[in-house]
């Protein structure tokens, strides 16, 4: 039998908790020989239910039972009059036959900023307006194929410049693509330490799968909240509603001009931008992001000379 697989998601904590989630395949999805193969065996890996897990992070373990889609979820507490340390700090999970570890950055008081973002037409380019070019990207694309949305790692990477925000990433990608989810952030430059909360494929999660997370991690998180998105979707509607949800935690809405934009209502009180750096430029003009930063990993495209006629024939 071939062996299973462990995905343990990457996640934010606090130094009172640490929340740890992930799935049990009953069969890893193993390499193929081309992204079309890795693809497809990574959505059509069977889970497996009832397994055995084993979780530890900080020298807290605990052991659980996967549920019927073989995920799991467990709440970590320090020791008794004790705190997870601050920063970014490996946890593993194993099953028999099976080991993983994923980063869990335990954000402290003074962190500045919660960033969360969306993924598909929001840093990577999926086209999801397109359904043709959406099942392209894929299916048949891996993580060092997928086009990046220029500016965006520069852009998260000013948001408060010196002081490191924390970064939560809330998508509709499956679950199962979470390697290619965490190999294309790496690649790209986007600051470490993304928490990364994806989508469980399924009928119930069709729509409104985005607002518990977000609900959930502003609950969390006590800081100011930046909230990043397209219009190719429904990224304005949900961010308006955690906006009315939230009242004065929202400080900016930016969302990236992925097509559909033709009601403007849509983007009421928020910033619908073309180019990285009029989102970054506004979060300056808020306080929101390093303008040194700006200036020097977002500069101004130079400015070309304006066209000249050429004289008519006599």
């Amino acid at each position: 039998m071939a062996a299973p697989a462990v995905l343990l998601t990457p996640v934010l904590g606090q130094p009172e908790r640490v929340m740890l989630q992930g799935r049990v395949l009953k069969e890893a999805p193993g390499d193929g020989s081309s992204a079309l193969t890795r693809n497809v065996r990574r959505l059509a890996a069977r889970n497996w239910e009832g397994a055995k897990v084993s979780v530890r992070f900080q020298g807290v373990t605990a052991t659980l039972t996967s549920g019927h889609d073989g995920g799991f979820e467990v709440n970590l507490l320090p020791p008794e009059g004790k705190a997870f340390e601050v920063g970014a700090f490996e946890a593993e999970a194993w099953v028999e036959g099976a080991t993983t570890s994923a980063r869990v950055e335990v954000v402290p008081a003074a962190t500045p900023l919660l960033v969360v973002s969306d993924f598909d037409d929001t840093v990577v380019v999926t086209q999801v307006t397109k359904p043709t070019k959406l099942v392209q990207t894929a299916l048949l694309k891996d993580a060092d194929e997928l086009e990046v949305v220029p500016g965006m790692s520069a852009l998260y990477g000013c948001l408060r410049g010196g002081v490191p925000s924390a970064f939560a990433l809330v998508s509709g990608s499956p679950v199962q693509y979470l390697p290619r989810v965490k190999s294309f952030l790496t690649r790209h430059g986007f600051p470490a330490g993304f928490g990364v909360y994806l989508r469980d494929l399924g009928p119930g999660s069709l729509s409104d799968y985005k607002q518990p997370i977000i609900r959930r991690l502003l609950t969390q998180f006590p800081q100011p909240v930046v909230l990043v998105g397209d219009s190719g979707e429904k990224d304005p509607e949900v961010y308006a509603q955690i906006r009315e949800e939230f009242p004065g935690r929202v400080k900016a809405i930016y969302i990236r001009d992925a097509g559909r934009t033709k009601d403007p209502q849509r983007f009421t009180d928020m910033v619908l931008f073309q180019d990285a750096r009029q989102a970054a430029e506004h979060a300056v003009g808020l306080g929101l992001a390093d303008a040194a930063c700006v200036a020097s990993t977002l500069p101004k495209p130079a400015r070309t000379p304006p066209a000249t006629a050429s004289p008519s024939p006599p």
